[in-house]
């Protein structure tokens, strides 16, 4: 990969030897690498057998979960914040499991559509909720910084399943509250 990254250097017009570029190719691989941890990753070992039995049966919300990632398209960053619901039946899942997953998908080469829908498929395929309804919210660096250049643009994107989809009522309430102020 360094090799590779001191031929782009070398491409766009730079010196790889100058001071500043020297070690460039080396950090720019451990970048990419940690950037895209998520394919090393299985859900189901995210996930850890933190399932746990429950007559809880209320939505459960995980939100404002700060998500990182890298447009497939273009290889910029894409930011923003993510919120999770399910609602239970029969099990629940360690708080701190959905957060984990969210970063497992994020650290993949994405689109914000499929990392929606990634995120509430393996949930809904793990945990087998009534329901579960993810939303993100973030910015694109490839629509900021070149492209259309519009800095304060948003793209949100929502998958709904079970009974988020089928119920007008469940689906308010959980968009009403990711919405409140939190802490």
């Amino acid at each position: 990969m360094q090799k590779t990254i001191t031929q782009l250097l070398k491409k766009l017009g730079e010196d790889p030897n100058r001071q500043g570029l020297k070690r460039t190719p080396e950090r720019m691989e451990k970048s990419l690498q940690f950037l895209t941890k998520g394919y090393k990753e299985d859900p189901i070992k995210v996930i850890n057998g933190a399932l746990f039995d429950s007559e809880y049966d209320d939505m459960v919300i995980v939100k404002d979960i700060e998500i990182f990632s890298m447009c497939e398209h273009h290889m910029l960053p894409f930011f923003g914040k993510c919120h999770v619901a399910y609602i239970p039946n029969g099990k629940i899942v360690g708080l701190s499991k959905i957060p984990r997953m969210v970063e497992m998908f994020a650290r993949r080469l994405q689109v914000q559509e499929r990392l929606t829908h990634q995120i509430a498929h393996t949930l809904y395929d793990v945990l087998k909720p009534r329901g579960v309804g993810v939303v993100i919210e973030a910015k694109h660096m490839c629509m900021v910084m070149r492209g259309v250049e519009k800095q304060h643009s948003v793209a949100t994107t929502s998958s709904m399943l079970g009974a988020f989809r089928k119920n007008l009522s469940t689906r308010e309430e959980f968009l009403r509250l990711i919405h409140r102020s939190t802490l």
